[in-house]
Parts: C-alpha cells; sequence; structure tokens
C-alpha cells in the first residue's frame, strides 16, 4: 500500500498515529512522519487511521484491497 499525506492540510491531531503507531507518528507537537509504503499486514490499523483523520488529509492506494484509493482523494468528484 502507499500512503501520501497532503502536509499542507494536516493539522497534527495525531488521529493517524494514535491508531497505526507503525506508520504514523508526531515529531515534536506538530510534524508528522510516516512510513509512504505501508506493509500490507497494517491495513486494518490503516484505514482505521485514515477514516479519522479529521481533515482528510491521508490518501491510500491499495487499501481497499483492489488498489483504488481510499480517503481524501476519494471522496473528489
Amino acid at each position: 500500500m502507499r500512503l501520501v499525506v497532503d502536509l499542507n492540510k494536516c493539522q497534527g491531531y495525531a488521529q493517524c498515529a494514535f491508531l497505526a503507531p507503525d506508520v504514523f507518528a508526531m515529531h515534536g507537537e506538530e510534524s508528522l512522519v510516516y512510513n509512504p509504503q505501508a506493509p500490507e499486514e497494517q491495513r486494518e490499523r490503516l484505514a482505521r487511521a485514515v477514516a479519522a483523520c479529521p481533515v482528510q488529509a491521508i490518501t491510500a492506494d491499495g487499501l481497499d484491497g483492489s488498489g483504488g484509493v481510499q480517503g481524501a482523494a476519494s471522496d473528489a468528484r
């Protein structure tokens, strides 16, 4: 799975870091660091993290198992 976080949108609420700590982490109080190539075994935690982002800053390719996009970009029509 490939993750993209729009760091211009991210407000540092850290919901993703709480729900998927092996993929997301806060560096200081405001800077998010993450693994853009998330391991497959983190799929469930990543789905929760994407859904929990209050500003919809996280996009995940392949999260639904079909290679589709989930998160902020999937809402655009």
